[in-house]
C-alpha cells in the first residue's frame, strides 16, 4: 500500500521550501510584498477595520528553520493577516442563541471549506459579546482540546468560539498558501501545546510563529501544484479503501475455509487431533502435580449444540483453556502506588494499544517501576505468548508478544495466553484473529461502564483443533498466500 499521508508531508514540505515549482525573476521580490502589506494594515487600522496590536518581535537568524529562495523572505504569521480568536456567549441568556449568525465550534471544522456549522447566534451575542465577523475566505485553526491544529477556510461569513482563531489575510496573501502552510505546521502546534491538562495553543504563539513568504504569483503557482498532486493522492487513496475493503473479505473467507480443513490436505500421516489432545492434557497433569499450574477454574464441556461448523474426522473441537498453561492478566500500576518510569529504571508495560491485529505494536512503549513484577508475578511475559485485548474497543486484537525479555509486565486490559505446546501458537493465533473467533468474543462481552471480556469466556473459547502437522501447514500456507496478496 502507498503511504499517501507520507506523500502528502512531503509534498508541502517541498513547496514550502521553495522547490516544488519554478522561481521567476518577473514574480518580484517578497520584501517588495511584505511592504505592500504592511501598508495595507497600516490603512485597515487607519479606518478602524482592524484593532493596533503590539508589534511583534524582528526575526532572528537563530530562528530561521531552513533555508528559502532569495526572492523570498521570512514573515511571522502575525504579519500576513489580522487574527482573532472568539468568544462564547453566555448560556443563561436565551436571546443570545437560535438567530441567524454562523457561530463556529471547533468540531465543525474539517481541513477544508466550511460551507455550514452546526449553530447559530443572535445579533445580540453578536452586540454585546467579544465576536468578530470572520468574512468569506478567513483562515481558522483550533487551539484546544482533542481538535487541536485542525483547520477550515470560510465559504460562509462566521463568529467563533474563543477555542478557535481566525485569520483576515492582508492583500497580497493567497488564503490557501495559508492554509496549506498551517496544514504542514500542524504536528509542531501541537507540539506546542502539549504539557497542560489539555493540548493548547494560543494566539500569540500563532501570530508569533513564522513562515516562509514567497511573492504573491509564486504563492499561487504553489497552491495550484499542491492542489494538483493532492487530488492525485486521493485518487490513490479511494482507490486503496476500495482494495482494502475487497482484502479484507478476501481475507475473511481464507481464513474461514482454512479454519473448517478446506484450505489444504489432510494426510493419514498426521494422526489425529485426539492424539495431541491427550498429550497435551499429560503435560497439564505433570505440571499441576508440580505444582507448575495456577489453580483454574472448571472448563466447560462442548456439546454437540455449541459446535459452530463441521470439521474433518482428524480435528477436534476444544476449549482454549484445556491447551494452555496461563490464562490470566496483569493490573494498573497505579492500583498499587507503582508509577511509570524510564526505559533503564523499569520495565516494559505491554497494554491493549499494544496488541494489534496479528502482531505487536511497539513504537510507543511504556515502563512500569521493576518492583510491579513483586505484585504480580503470575502476569510476568514471556516469549511466545499469546496476548488478546479483553477491554474496550479493541476486544479481540491479538498478537505473539515477541521480545526477548523475561521481566516485562502487563495491565488488566490484555489477556495472557500461555500455550502448553507453543508449537501450536502460530496456528491458535490465526485462529483468534479470526472473525468466527473474536465474533465468539464478542458474544461473551460484558457491557458495563467499558465493554469486556472474562478471562472464563476466553479459556472456555472453542477452537477447531487440527493434528500438529496440519496447524503448520495451514499457518505457513495463509501466510504465504497472504504474504502474496499483502494482506497480513
Amino acid at each position: 500500500m502507498i503511504d499517501t499521508k507520507a506523500l502528502r508531508s512531503r509534498v508541502l514540505d517541498l513547496a514550502i521550501r521553495g522547490k516544488l515549482t519554478e522561481q521567476l525573476p518577473s514574480d518580484g521580490t517578497a520584501e517588495e510584498l511584505y511592504q505592500q502589506i504592511q501598508a495595507d494594515k497600516q490603512r485597515l487600522i487607519k479606518e478602524g477595520k482592524i484593532k493596533k496590536e503590539k508589534p511583534l518581535p524582528e526575526i532572528s537568524s537563530d530562528e530561521i528553520p531552513f533555508e528559502i529562495p532569495s526572492n523570498w523572505k521570512w514573515a511571522r504569521l502575525g504579519n500576513v493577516g489580522s487574527w482573532s480568536a472568539g468568544s462564547t456567549p453566555s448560556r443563561r441568556e436565551p436571546a443570545y442563541y437560535n438567530g441567524t449568525i454562523p457561530w463556529l465550534k471547533t468540531g465543525d471544522l474539517n481541513d477544508s471549506f466550511i460551507k455550514n456549522v452546526s449553530e447559530c447566534i443572535s445579533e445580540k451575542a453578536l452586540a454585546e459579546c467579544s465576536l468578530r465577523m470572520n468574512p468569506i475566505g478567513s483562515v481558522l485553526i483550533a487551539m484546544y482540546g482533542a481538535t487541536i491544529g485542525k483547520l477550515g477556510i470560510l465559504n460562509i461569513p462566521v463568529t467563533t468560539n474563543q477555542a478557535c482563531c481566525a485569520c483576515i489575510t492582508y492583500k497580497g496573501i493567497d488564503n490557501l498558501f495559508l492554509f496549506y502552510y498551517l496544514l504542514y505546521e500542524r504536528d509542531k502546534f501541537i507540539d506546542k501545546g502539549h504539557g497542560g491538562a489539555q493540548p493548547n495553543i494560543s494566539k500569540e504563539i500563532i501570530v508569533s510563529s513564522l513562515i516562509p513568504l514567497p511573492p504573491i504569483a509564486e504563492q499561487k503557482r504553489i497552491v495550484e501544484r499542491v492542489e494538483e498532486i493532492f487530488r492525485l493522492l486521493d485518487t490513490i487513496d479511494q482507490a486503496q479503501e476500495k482494495y482494502s475493503a475487497y482484502a479484507e473479505s478476501l481475507k475473511a473467507k481464507l481464513y474461514s475455509i482454512a479454519l473448517q480443513g478446506k484450505l489444504t490436505e489432510q494426510l493419514d500421516s498426521d494422526g489425529t487431533a485426539t492424539m495431541l489432545y491427550h498429550n497435551i492434557q499429560a503435560q497439564k497433569y505433570e505440571l499441576a502435580k508440580k505444582g507448575e499450574l495456577y489453580r483454574e477454574k472448571p472448563i466447560k464441556k462442548i456439546t454437540n449444540a455449541d459446535i459452530p461448523y463441521p470439521i474433518p474426522d482428524s480435528w477436534l473441537w476444544v476449549r482454549l483453556g484445556e491447551l494452555t498453561k496461563v490464562v490470566t492478566k496483569g493490573s494498573s500500576p497505579k492500583w498499587q502506588g507503582v508509577s511509570y518510569t524510564d526505559e533503564d529504571k523499569g520495565i516494559l508495560f505491554i497494554t491493549s494499544e499494544n496488541v494489534g491485529n496479528g502482531k505487536m505494536l511497539l513504537g510507543k512503549r511504556k515502563y512500569v517501576q521493576k518492583q510491579f513484577n513483586d505484585i504480580h508475578p503470575s502476569s510476568i511475559l514471556r516469549k511466545g505468548d499469546i496476548l488478546t485485548n479483553i477491554v474496550g474497543a479493541s476486544i479481540g486484537r491479538t498478537a505473539i508478544f515477541d521480545e526477548e525479555t523475561d521481566s516485562a509486565n502487563t495491565n488488566q486490559a490484555v489477556c495472557i495466553v500461555r500455550l502448553i505446546n507453543q508449537d501450536m501458537s502460530d496456528y491458535i493465533l490465526r485462529y483468534l484473529c479470526s472473525k468466527d473467533a473474536i465474533r465468539l468474543m464478542l458474544g461473551k462481552v460484558v457491557d458495563t461502564a467499558r465493554a469486556n471480556l472474562s478471562l472464563t469466556s476466553v479459556s472456555n473459547l472453542m477452537i477447531p483443533l487440527p493434528p500438529l502437522a496440519e496447524q503448520k501447514r495451514i499457518a505457513e500456507v495463509l501466510e504465504r498466500v497472504l504474504g502474496a496478496l499483502s494482506l497480513q
